[in-house]
């Protein structure tokens, strides 16, 4: 009696403890359940206030809103014009700075605080640069550059770039024309008269540049130098792009709709740049050559695996280069250059008077370049610049496996590391005086982001901010006073100014969390690390029920996203999935949310370990993370769910199709299921190309793998997905059809793309979701 008393006991406790002060309809409200916090701080150029986008009477949209010293809390900004340094980076020696507003020339005087209209007209202006020479301008309208005299508002026209082909002239006189000036001396006076006024207009029109004319292609990033003497520029010549299309059914006049989205990733999509340099005292043009170049014509490692690459004739690679960088006399220039496949990264010195280059660095990686400050896409700008002495340059680089901060003299080609160990600088920011930089990295924990002074001569970092959390920093013009957006795993992003110091203190200025949510005592998710079979330490967070509620049931979430980090210190992006992993702790379900292979934070190696096989040493981990729930946390190997977004999608498709029997039930939203249909950047990094690298993309691609499902598969998929279309989840349909398998299902959701936006529309998601893992992991 005794016995079954207990067992009746532990039941019931188990019922009553099991349920969820949250509301599955109230956190998938998002922000408008937590409360919106602020984004996009600044300050104002004089450094007296504060600027920043917010939303805390939760209205449509965002507005600006500005706080100073003395202010009791922020207020509403009354007025359309707020200038922050950012503005002005390239101008703070000037008492007088110009900015560009709806495609019009204004000034602004820090001294008077007094705004003034300079050149207002129907024709846009834009690319606005300051001169070595404090009283030039240079700017662009349309396809060209304009030079301005402040002094005396002297304009001149630096280029004459023109769309199109100049007109063809035809000398030769056929029979017709010669009998008319043979017979009328009428003909001949008019062609005589003709003749006298294009030769007047022609010596007119030498005030003007040469004209150079440009067919089928675009004119891109005019740059001059600061001295005027030189305009270099980009001419692209993209391939036609066989875009894809995506069809709206839920539309106002109850007509479908049908809008143009990405290409798809192919070797098709690669483009030709040219970078050309005009003279502007020769008035002349000239054209850089990249052919020497180191690897310029070296073929990627894995084309030795095709027999019809293996012997292919070398050739230049495609590449990309961006604009120069001037140091403030103009006196030297780098740039950087990206091969197509993203193989290669050159940083470069550019010789505007000659048309020439000298490499300076160059990176190669077999897999793919990227990483904080070294963007991950070959159009895409890295860090890179001067420093006051006007001969060195810095810039950032993963040779080391992490990225790190490195400095190089142009005259001795010395380079120099200025940071170093297994961990990354995330941001850096020249100091006023040129002697330091303040630098964002994750020293002490991958999960952290701190800030810290780095000392250029001694290599001597001073923490400033460093408990754990992330710290978003913008310095005041002075660079006395920090404006910070600092959050925590459970404490949402808000804002902060403090003193510019060593181990400083932050006072907040914002409070934006709503009340609903203050009320629940989040958990604050343990960073925990396992073990992966081949030796390398995984991150992840772990979510646990209170013991007495414990159901040794687990749910594995995967990230979206790919290179995104998930296991950290801080407010993550995917709060809403914070909030549900909160409410199925609630219910007895232990979470664990894995930095996986590909994962942001953790170098090189770590970024690349996906390389050539998605869904490999990735998905790897995932089963890792299981075996450690099992042996470390008493869950039932029989009772583990996944479930995931976007590439958390892909890897539960991969996992269940892949892997059967690993994973009770599998939830997949906005899945890839075949790259060969995703976008070309991205995949083309990882993957190669689909024609190069079939191999590839066949053992990535979870439609490969369909015949395998057996076990419980719940889709989700908004049908007006720009990014992975609602064509991929069709096409594996399609696929379970044809193979009669009958254990998933598929919701779809007609009014939302790549991230839903409807609060409806994650009702219903995480609905479906919490039901799947209720049906399929609980014991019956």
């Amino acid at each position: 009696m005794n016995k079954y008393f207990l067992l009746f006991s532990f039941l019931f406790a188990q019922f009553l403890f099991a349920q969820s002060t949250l509301s599955l309809s109230e956190i998938m409200k998002g922000d408008e359940f937590i409360g919106h916090q602020p984004e996009n701080h600044r300050w104002s150029i004089d450094g007296s206030t504060v600027y920043f986008d917010w939303n805390p009477k939760n209205e449509k949209g965002t507005s600006t809103y500005f706080w100073k010293k003395g202010m009791q809390s922020p207020e509403l900004l009354q007025n359309d014009i707020n200038f922050s340094e950012l503005n002005f980076d390239n101008q703070k020696q000037f008492e007088t700075v110009y900015y560009i507003q709806n495609g019009n020339l204004f000034s602004y005087n820090k001294k008077l605080r007094v705004h003034k209209k300079v050149i207002v007209t129907s024709g846009r202006i834009s690319n606005l640069k300051r001169s070595s020479v404090s009283n030039i301008l240079f700017y662009q309208q349309n396809n060209n550059l304009f030079q301005l005299n402040l002094n005396d508002f002297s304009l001149i026209q630096l280029t004459n770039f023109k769309q199109g082909k100049p007109e063809e002239k035809n000398d030769k006189d056929n029979f017709l024309i010669q009998q008319q000036k043979e017979l009328f001396q009428y003909v001949n006076d008019q062609i005589a008269q003709e003749k006298w006024y294009e030769a007047k207009d022609n010596k007119d029109k030498k005030v003007l540049p040469k004209e150079f004319y440009f067919e089928k292609v675009s004119m891109e990033q005019l740059t001059p130098s600061p001295n005027g003497k030189f305009v270099s520029f980009r001419q692209s010549d993209y391939a036609p792009s066989n875009v894809t299309k995506v069809e709206q059914f839920i539309t106002a006049d109850g007509y479908t709709k049908s809008s143009t989205a990405r290409s798809k990733v192919s070797t098709s999509n690669f483009s030709k740049h040219k970078l050309g340099v005009y003279h502007v005292e020769k008035d002349t043009v000239y054209f850089v050559s990249f052919s020497k170049l180191s690897g310029i014509d070296v073929f990627p490692e894995y084309y030795q695996e095709y027999e019809n690459l293996k012997e292919k004739e070398k050739t230049e690679k495609a590449i990309v280069m961006q604009a120069p960088v001037y140091n403030q006399d103009g006196s030297l220039a780098v740039l950087e250059i990206r091969s197509q496949d993203n193989k290669d990264r050159w940083i470069v010195q550019f010789h505007p008077e000659t048309a020439t280059i000298t490499e300076l660095d160059h990176q190669h990686d077999e897999a793919w370049i990227a990483g904080p400050g070294i963007p991950g896409y070959a159009f895409s700008r890295g860090t890179l610049g001067f420093l006051n002495d006007n001969q060195t340059i810095y810039f950032q680089s993963e040779a080391s496996g992490f990225s790190h901060l490195y400095v190089m003299n142009l005259k001795t080609k010395k380079k120099t590391q200025l940071t170093n160990g297994n961990w990354e600088v995330r941001d850096a920011k020249l100091s006023n005086d040129g002697k330091s930089f303040y630098i964002t990295t994750n020293t002490t924990h991958p999960g952290n982001r701190e800030f810290y002074k780095l000392d250029i001569a001694t290599k001597k970092m001073t923490p400033i901010l460093t408990k754990d959390g992330a710290h978003e920093v913008e310095i005041s013009p002075d660079e006395k006073t920090l404006l910070v957006r600092y959050s925590y795993k459970n404490k949402p992003w808000e804002l902060y100014v403090a003193d510019n110091k060593s181990n400083t203190k932050l006072q907040q200025i914002t409070f934006s969390r709503a009340e609903n949510f203050k009320k629940y005592n989040w958990q604050s998710p343990e960073v925990v690390t396992f073990k992966a079979k081949e030796g390398n330490e995984v991150y992840a967070r772990i979510y646990e029920p209170k013991k007495q509620i414990k159901n040794n049931a687990a749910i594995i979430f995967v990230h979206g996203a790919g290179y995104l980090q998930n296991a950290h210190n801080f407010w993550s992006s995917y709060h809403r999935e914070f909030m549900f992993h909160n409410l199925l702790t609630d219910l007895g379900y232990t979470v664990l949310d894995i930095d996986y292979r590909g994962s942001d934070g953790y170098g090189r190696n770590f970024r690349t370990g996906i390389y050539r096989h998605m869904g490999g040493l990735d998905l790897e981990d995932h089963l890792d993370g299981k075996q450690y729930l099992v042996s470390q946390k008493g869950i039932d190997a029989n009772r583990v769910g996944i479930y995931g977004g976007s590439y958390g999608g892909f890897i539960t498709l991969m996992a269940l199709l892949t892997r059967p029997g690993e994973f009770k039930s599998g939830a997949a939203l906005r899945s890839v299921t075949d790259w060969a249909h995703y976008n070309h950047g991205y995949t083309g990094n990882i993957l190669n190309f689909p024609e190069t690298d079939p191999r590839a993309y066949q053992k990535s691609s979870p439609i490969y793998f369909a015949d395998n499902l057996k076990d419980k598969l719940l889709m989700l998929h908004g049908m007006v997905d720009d990014n992975v279309q609602f064509q991929d989840i069709v096409r594996l349909s399609q696929r379970f059809i044809e193979l009669e398998k009958k254990d998933w299902d598929l919701a779809v959701y007609p009014v939302e793309a790549h991230g839903f936006k409807e609060t409806y529309s994650w009702i219903d998601e995480y609905s479906r979701i919490l039901n799947l893992f209720n049906e399929t992991l609980l014991d019956k």
